[in-house]
């Protein structure tokens, strides 16, 4: 493959995989459950996925020729487990993918909706469309990704900065605003005023009780979801020993500022007790409410653009990575027919690793008509989320054999403390995993994805270990 990314493709690429659709539509129902503590709980968790991203840091950095940080599973941990965690790591691309691409075509129905056009007919078209320019994206060049990753993420920085600066602005002249009606908001939002104060008067660690306390952490590592992708473009980054360091190492900042930044400057606005659900139990935008407050009744055509940039931009981001890992599987795989898959184009890109991948991405729109099909897809895209912690966590468990082996680097991109930082952040994901239990629409994934782990996960490892009892016997 080319070595097509350059400095700022990879850094903007880094700054697109910290900030996803959560941000924009979940940070309502976030901070509706623990008020401005949430913000402690995204610094917390931010913390924690950057150690992880340091150690993922630190084995690229030893070899940056890996197509993806996971191999270094297979390489620590054995086949059985690095099998394991590629089959299942491009599994969670593509029903992550698959979900993206439903929540592109109802991003864009929305956004039209607010014009007064209706598209829902024509919603299934509409994902056919955009899935189609994102192949071809992929496929033209690496360079090309990168270049639509570089404006995805700009698009979502600006709102960002722009909310940010709004606020400060209406903090300083002591803005007042009146009762409004927030477009996908099915009450009326009491009036109120622009103060620190909305922040810290009567401020409480679980205002609404510990159980809401803990599951506020869930929802906050689901939004840093995907961080981890930067890792997977290191073999086709210029001087990748040169840019990752700065890459990774840029991750806590961005998590300041735009997470932080944008909880703390949304909550200064709109008093955290006045995010309240709908009768259907969803949450609008804060984004919204924000920029509605100041006046700006364009904002929800505004923010639903930004939120379809966003998921176009995931989708983006997981095609390319789908791509690559199924593009893995078929170089390790004896099987000839996934050899076929394990090519690179003219262009230097797996062509048919990703175009192999989209096609069962596209099965989305047909899912979703077939009522009892499309249930079973909502229980096994939930699970796919918990399925990732155990690759995390096995990430860890690579990253700390590596610095216990001969191979070693002392003078790599190091992460400090190891010893208590690889078993800390561990704990930290089982800790995750257990809160999936306390909620009735999480406890469905989280046992799948146990099933998967003993299921899945025993065959490999055993499939591992008698393939490699016949080869010993096979040397005799």
């Amino acid at each position: 493959m080319e070595r097509g990314l350059s400095n700022r493709h990879v850094q903007f690429i880094a700054i697109g995989g910290a900030i996803g659709t959560g941000l924009f539509l979940g940070a309502g129902k976030s901070i509706s459950l623990t008020g401005p503590s949430i913000v402690l709980v995204y610094i917390f968790v931010g913390f924690m996925m950057f150690i992880m991203m340091r150690a993922i840091g630190e084995l690229m950095y030893r070899d940056p020729s890996q197509h993806t940080f996971i191999n270094f599973i297979r390489t620590y941990l054995g086949d059985g487990w690095g099998t394991f965690s590629l089959w299942s790591y491009w599994l969670v691309l593509i029903l992550i993918g698959m979900t993206e691409l439903t929540a592109v075509g109802q991003y864009c129905v929305t956004f039209f909706g607010t014009f007064g056009i209706d598209l829902s007919a024509w919603q299934w078209l509409i994902e056919l469309v955009f899935l189609a320019a994102l192949i071809c994206v992929n496929l033209i060049a690496v360079k090309v990704f990168g270049e639509a990753e570089f404006w995805f993420s700009m698009i979502k920085i600006t709102l960002i900065l722009a909310m940010i600066a709004t606020a400060v602005v209406m903090l300083i002249i002591g803005y007042r605003y009146g009762a409004v009606q927030v477009p996908g908001q099915d009450h009326v939002s009491p009036a109120g005023s622009v103060s620190v104060r909305n922040i810290t008067d009567g401020f409480s660690l679980a205002p609404n009780g510990w159980v809401s306390f803990l599951m506020s952490f869930q929802m906050v590592f689901f939004a840093y979801e995907m961080i981890e992708f930067v890792g997977v473009t290191v073999s086709e980054t210029k001087n990748p020993r040169k840019v990752l360091p700065k890459a990774v190492n840029g991750i806590l900042v961005r998590v300041l500022i735009f997470y932080v930044g944008a909880l703390l400057a949304i909550m200064t606005i709109v008093p955290w007790r006045n995010f309240a659900p709908n009768e259907d139990g969803s949450f609008t935008s804060p984004f919204i409410m924000v920029f509605e407050y100041a006046g700006l009744h364009w904002a929800a055509a505004l923010v639903f653009f930004v939120v379809l940039t966003a998921a176009a931009s995931s989708l983006n981001s997981l095609l390319y990575s789908a791509g690559r890992h199924l593009y893995q599987l078929a170089e390790a795989s004896p099987s000839p027919a996934m050899g076929l898959l394990g090519t690179v184009s003219k262009s230097k890109v797996p062509a048919r690793a990703i175009i192999a991948s989209a096609l069962l991405i596209v099965l989305s729109p047909i899912i979703e008509l077939l009522p009892h099909v499309s249930g079973a897809f909502v229980l096994f895209s939930s699970a796919s989320s918990a399925v990732i912690i155990f690759i995390y966590i096995l990430t860890m468990v690579a990253h700390h054999r590596y610095r216990r082996s001969s191979v070693f680097l002392e003078d790599g991109f190091l992460m400090p403390c190891y010893r208590v930082a690889d078993p800390a952040v561990i704990v930290f994901f089982v800790f995750i995993y257990a809160t999936l239990f306390i909620g009735a629409d999480t406890r469905g994934p989280a046992i799948a994805g146990l099933v998967w782990l003993v299921v899945f996960g025993g065959y490999c490892l055993l499939h591992d270990r008698y393939s490699s009892r016949g080869l010993r016997e096979a040397l005799r």
